[in-house]
């Protein structure tokens, strides 16, 4: 990807419930991504948001006694604390209430009806409230949606737009881009669907009315398709199309849709359609990934046992979840959540692995050197194999970014650690140091450096960790960036006494 310009969005949020862990797990891996590709000099916007019209926020309203805005400001603003408390540095927040999204859904709306890619009909078929979808009578399990939701027949007029119109320039599309659905397993998923046959999709709805109402048709409220899926063109200024950020991100720039399996359909078919008859540019990418499991059970509101993410990061810390997060499930694969599975991670890799690395190293520097980090022969600065290879951890954990390869960006970073736990043991300082002074010093300079090289790799990924990992070491801000990768630490530096950055927990 030689694009310098990147624009990463989740899904936006749907109101009807507050955030759980499917819902971290999206955002951090978009938080991570973000952070790393700036890391790297890019030039990223990252946007969130939440979804806050249909039928479900309606219902759930009426039935606390509140209003839809009501519901919808107390849950969006859940959102936005999830965000702020596992430090998500998104750019921009979006709400489909707001009076942006309301004019950019309009204008998307007025550009396919005057396209003639709408048109008025009348709807009848099977209909899932919870799921916001309809379903063909051979979709049916049992008599209830194949997610398990249970089902109505309705009948009523309604928008449609023509997507049997584009079936065939979709599966161009999936097979002129290859990456366009990633990974490749749901690119055949969607292919297979398309290829089946599509038929014309009904976009408005009269049976409620909390919603963005049809434009010169007030009876009917624009159904979710076009509103959700719109707000990724109105926080980029659409429908000015000359916006600076819609030009740079939208146009000219690598847009990735980072989404659950779920609701693969909407973004992988439904929206690319929208955008082809609507004359607009596509996004580059859709990126899948599954779904958590608590104790190997598919998590549900109506189970009540979803997980709270923000009473995770109290229990556990937020660095640490964001880590479980990445590291326990390979991107594509559902993921199996236990706080036994959590506990095993934070203890083997963080407080084991770098932790205690780390707290070694200092300690032995305030015992031996005063705290100070010490002078080195450069002359005797043989033997490079045992530095970190700067160069060629850039290059894998960016090849690994770009493959969604998370897990294995943190084997790379735990590599580095197990070396750095190697070299100290099989150099044995406290041994080293009554025979030659100025090896030992060396031993422990490169310790350091292995411990610099982490912390500088962690910051995208645990970042309140990794700067503190960073101020152990004295590395001014400003040489915490990849243009200071290789600016090796310097001497005579003093060091706060080791604390411990990750304490370990019981299981």
């Amino acid at each position: 990807m030689d694009n310098k310009s990147f624009y990463i969005t989740t899904p936006i949020y749907y109101v009807n419930d507050v955030p759980h862990i499917g819902h971290a797990y999206t955002s951090v891996i978009c938080d991570m991504m973000s952070r790393f590709l700036k890391f790297y000099g890019q030039d990223v916007k990252f946007v969130t948001g939440t979804d806050e019209h249909g039928q479900k926020v309606e219902k759930a309203a009426a039935e606390m006694m509140i209003s839809p805005q009501e519901l919808a400001d107390k849950t969006s603003q859940s959102f936005r604390q999830l965000s702020e408390v596992m430090d998500f540095q998104n750019d921009d927040f979006i709400r489909t209430t707001e009076r942006r999204h309301k004019n950019a859904v309009a204008a998307l709306w007025n550009l396919l009806y005057e396209k003639g890619e709408i048109y008025l009909g009348s709807y009848s078929g099977w209909h899932s409230v919870r799921d916001e979808a309809f379903y063909q009578e051979k979709d049916l399990i049992d008599g209830i949606a194949p997610t398990g939701s249970p089902i109505e027949w309705v009948e009523e007029p309604s928008y449609f737009f023509r997507l049997s119109k584009w079936q065939e320039k979709l599966l161009k599309l999936y097979e002129s881009q290859p990456n366009f659905i990633f990974p490749s397993h749901r690119r055949n998923e969607v292919i297979s669907f398309v290829k089946s046959g599509l038929a014309d999709l009904s976009i408005s709805r009269t049976n409620f009315s909390w919603g963005i109402e049809v434009p010169n048709n007030s009876n009917h409220v624009i159904y979710v398709w076009i509103d959700a899926l719109t707000n990724y063109l109105t926080l980029l200024g659409f429908p000015d199309i000359q916006n600076h950020e819609y030009k740079k991100f939208w146009e000219n720039g690598f847009s990735i849709h980072l989404i659950g399996k779920d609701i693969l359909r909407f973004h992988a078919v439904y929206w690319p359609a929208i955008l082809l008859a609507a004359e607009l540019p596509l996004p580059k990418q859709i990126a899948v990934h599954g779904w958590w499991l608590n104790e190997g059970q598919k998590m549900s509101k109506s189970i009540g046992n979803t997980i709270n993410p923000i009473s995770l990061t109290e229990e556990f810390g937020v660095d640490q979840i964001r880590y479980f997060l990445l590291k326990e499930v390979a991107f594509g694969k559902d993921g199996n959540f236990s706080k036994a599975a959590i506990i095993k991670c934070i203890n083997s890799d963080l407080a084991n692995s770098i932790g205690n690395l780390i707290q070694r190293t200092v300690s032995f520097i305030h015992k031996e050197y005063g705290g100070f980090v010490p002078e080195i022969d450069h002359n005797l600065f043989v033997g490079s194999e045992e530095l970190p290879n700067y160069e060629e951890i850039l290059k894998q954990i960016r090849d690994h970014l770009f493959k969604y390869e998370f897990n294995s960006i943190l084997s790379t970073i735990l590599n580095i650690a197990s070396e750095a736990n190697g070299y100290i043991d099989q150099s044995a300082p406290w041994k080293l140091r009554r025979t030659n002074l100025q090896l030992t010093s060396m031993v422990i300079y490169k310790l350091l450096e292995h411990i610099r090289i982490i912390g500088i790799l962690l910051q995208p990924l645990i970042p309140n960790s990794a700067n503190a990992i960073l101020d152990q070491l004295q590395i001014p801000n400003e040489k915490r960036g990849i243009k200071h990768f290789t600016s090796k630490i310097q001497s005579g530096v003093l060091l706060p006494i080791a604390k411990p950055i990750f304490p370990k927990f019981e299981n």
